[in-house]
């Protein structure tokens, strides 16, 4: 059999990143996507959207991905409005006081997906591997990009630790009366938190993608009820802010949870994005740590000493190292986040009300933040 430089199990986003990243050292790549019967399949129509920051784009960009995207796949993110559960109370991101071109670009997941696969079946050093064929290929290195439910991750005796939320994220498509403007909006709305993304499927200009943090209970009465009901609960949240808006797709939701492995890697093996570490979506990062993975990794490879195996457990505690600090202060902050919010005490309510108000005044800290998401 012939054997491979890496073995890559999972062919989702950060599989194919991390597949097409390795090949273009050189590296003979082996790519496994999740057999039918345990990868994710959305039930309907695939409604995620991703916000993706600069050095995700720059990745994609890197891996002839990004400009091969057909038109409306991905909208620049502007502004940024983030509502507080208090009157006045609100945080404002800009591009422009930023200084640069997006503070994000909001990209179809399945349309990203689907362009990574054609870039996958045209790389010179990348094999597909029948995803229903057991036996492992022989490879130096095998990279676990199996999602929050990865079975060999378990298999190898490697804890997943964390806890649920309590919450499901319900996503959707919608359409707006009103042009986004490239405008993001949040409704930290105790106990819910809300986002309409900028988007420009099906209507150019006048589509959001949904993602709307609830307890299990309210996702429950949510889902239950029909479009129409469902569009007059999202007007009510949104006071309108984000004009008239209609369902334009199915609705998805799944529990949402923080975790954390307790071991990265070993001896042959280590995990990436969210085989690795999971976040709560309210900052919009999952994602991009889990591309932040695929960089940090191939950096690590590429710099190696030339006497060091790709499975060298030291080499892969390098990559470890290096993204064991971001992932685990991402988890930190939008948990705390979540929990500040969700708490109905009336003494913190207020309090946390007048801190968004007063980051909102400070332009330096406002600024750091915002540089930090961009490169996170």
């Amino acid at each position: 059999m012939k054997s491979f430089d890496v073995q890559v199990s999972g062919a989702g986003i950060v599989g194919q990143c991390l597949a097409l990243s390795l090949a273009r050292l050189g590296l003979g790549v082996a790519l496994r996507p999740l057999p039918a019967s345990v990868a994710r399949v959305p039930v309907t129509e695939d409604v995620r959207a991703y916000a993706l920051n600069a050095a995700s784009v720059e990745l994609l960009r890197s891996l002839k991905v990004w400009d091969t995207l057909p038109a409306h796949p991905a909208t620049a993110v502007l502004d940024m409005h983030v509502q507080g559960d208090a009157p006045g109370a609100a945080l404002d991101f800009s591009a422009w006081q930023q200084r640069v071109g997006a503070l994000a670009w909001i990209a179809d997941a399945a349309v990203l997906e689907r362009q990574l696969g054609v870039a996958v079946r045209f790389a010179p050093h990348i094999t597909l591997i029948d995803a229903d064929n057991p036996a492992d290929v022989p490879a130096a290195l095998t990279a676990l990009c199996e999602g929050k439910a990865s079975a060999t991750r378990a298999a190898r005796g490697i804890s997943f630790e964390g806890h649920a939320y309590g919450h499901q994220g319900i996503a959707a498509r919608l359409t707006s009366t009103r042009a986004h403007q490239g405008m993001a909006r949040q409704w930290f709305r105790s106990p819910d938190v809300l986002a309409l993304l900028p988007f420009d499927t099906p209507q150019p200009d006048h589509s959001y993608a949904l993602v709307w943090s609830v307890p299990d209970a309210r996702a429950a009465e949510l889902l239950a009820l029909d479009d129409a009901g469902f569009e007059a609960e999202l007007m009510q949240a949104t006071a309108g802010e984000g004009g008239t808006l209609t369902l334009a797709s199915a609705r998805a939701a799944w529990p949402l949870m923080h975790a954390q492995a307790n071991a990265w890697c070993g001896p042959g093996w280590v995990l990436l994005g969210d085989a690795a570490h999971v976040v709560h979506p309210l900052a919009g990062q999952g994602l991009n740590l889990g591309l932040g993975d695929v960089l940090a990794l191939t950096r690590v490879i590429e710099a190696r000493e030339s006497w060091r195996e790709l499975g060298d457990e030291k080499l892969l505690r390098r990559y470890a190292r290096e993204r064991l600090a971001p992932t685990w202060a991402m988890g930190q902050l939008t948990g705390g986040l979540l929990n500040l919010f969700s708490t109905e005490a009336p003494g913190l309510r207020e309090l946390r009300n007048r801190g968004l108000t007063l980051v909102n005044q400070l332009s330096p800290l406002k600024r750091w933040l915002a540089a930090r998401a961009l490169d996170a």
